[in-house]
């Protein structure tokens, strides 16, 4: 049996290493474009501030890991899929056959249609080769122009500050973190950005860059005009299917995969950012481009393409974050559900925010700023979707209680 995945991310990476705990004498193969080491995207920034080096970005940290687990690394471009041989085409016009493949080619950051996008110092933050051209050019006091203040961008923020960089941040959204808080939560994080230095402008569009002498330009839809030496891009990123067409996978935004992570076509799975597979609040088919989901993603995907059969009970909308200390979370169904409940606290003086959504008396979505030790309470009472009781009222009334709430829902005690 050859088990051939195609990324070399962190679902790529997981899956290969839980294909080779499953199966001893299984063939294993993985297929990375990129001429580093596999590493973790999220710890660029890390990077960019100077706190690791590019090792510390490894998902693996011994040069023998892979050899010692008797897995291939390689080194290439998958081209074309062709389910009628079973094989795949490499840039180099070489074919490697598989038995069982899993797509795990993540995804790639965009850059907005905005005329002059394609200047010099305009960069993104989405691989080791951008991380390494960036440090190479922007200097301590270099104003630099963020665009995208949403996850991405609030991670990129961090990095961008610690290295002592004047910086502006341009959002689209009315808010910061559109996808992952609400209003109230969006407005605590600008006010914190801006105590920190930091120039923020929500409901801000840019429609175009020009370059001026030495800087650029970046010109707002209001007319405004900003001057960088930088522009670092964090507006999105978009699966990578491209080498899927003409293969019969049907992809709609990334793969379509079922509650087992597999495609429409034969012994093909997804995982990680490509996939668009069952979302478990909803049921729906979504991407969760996610590094707890890519990994969790890996992990399932190495048993069913081992012959399990159990059915996947869907990946948790989550996203976690650090901004400029600031901690921040949000899960599940946040934005609530028809006919729910909702609960609040805010503590503005202190940064602190926790709301939470109810449908019945199970809790379906929470944010939080500025509590951590509510994070992995909230994932849990969410994920399992535990009965409240009596605790729902509790709630309610003071959404503080979530962890005795948690201690006696979960485990019975208080």
């Amino acid at each position: 049996m050859h088990h051939l995945i195609v990324g070399a991310g962190p679902s790529g990476v997981i899956a290969a290493e839980n294909l080779r705990k499953i199966s001893k004498s299984s063939s294993i193969t993985v297929i990375g474009n990129e001429s580093h080491p596999a590493y973790s995207r999220m710890a660029l920034p890390y990077m960019l501030a100077g706190d690791v080096g590019e090792k510390g970005t490894y998902l693996r940290q011994s040069d023998r890991h892979y050899d010692d687990l008797g897995i291939e690394i390689r080194n290439g471009t998958v081209r074309a899929v062709k389910p009628d041989s079973q094989t795949v085409t490499l840039a180099s016009g070489e074919s490697v056959d598989y038995d069982r493949l899993l797509i795990a080619t993540g995804s790639s950051a965009i850059r907005p249609p905005i005329p002059g996008m394609d200047l010099a110092h305009i960069h993104n933050c989405w691989t080791l080769d951008d991380a390494y051209g960036f440090v190479s050019q922007a200097k301590a006091g270099d104003r630099v122009v963020l665009l995208g203040a949403g996850f991405i961008g609030c991670i990129v923020l961090q990095a961008l500050v610690s290295m002592g960089l004047q910086l502006t941040v341009i959002e689209l959204a009315d808010r910061m973190l559109a996808r992952m808080m609400d209003d109230a939560g969006g407005e605590m994080i600008r006010k914190w950005c801006e105590g920190k230095g930091v120039a923020v402008k929500t409901g801000a569009e840019a429609v175009g860059v020009t370059k001026s002498g030495d800087h650029l330009d970046i010109s707002l839809a209001d007319g405004t005009m900003i001057a960088a030496d930088h522009i670092v891009c964090a507006a999105g990123v978009k699966p990578n299917v491209d080498f899927l067409n003409g293969s019969g996978v049907e992809v709609n935004f990334g793969v379509v995969v079922d509650h087992r992570l597999q495609t429409n076509v034969k012994n093909i799975f997804a995982a990680g950012d490509v996939a668009e597979g069952p979302d478990l609040s909803t049921g729906e088919r979504q991407v969760h481009a996610i590094q707890p989901t890519a990994s969790e993603h890996g992990r399932i995907a190495a048993r069913q393409m081992s012959g399990d059969r159990t059915p996947y009970g869907g990946s948790l909308a989550m996203n976690v974050l650090n901004t400029l200390g600031l901690i921040t979370s949000s899960y599940g169904l946040w934005q609530g559900v028809d006919g729910g409940d909702r609960s609040t606290v805010e503590d503005s003086a202190h940064n602190r925010y926790l709301r939470l959504e109810f449908q019945d008396d199970v809790l379906v979505g929470s944010l939080a700023i500025g509590l951590t030790q509510h994070v992995g309470v909230l994932r849990g009472l969410i994920q399992t979707k535990v009965k409240l009781g009596k605790w729902k009222k509790k709630l309610m009334n003071d959404p503080s209680l979530v962890m005795h709430a948690y201690l006696e829902c979960m485990h019975g005690t208080r």
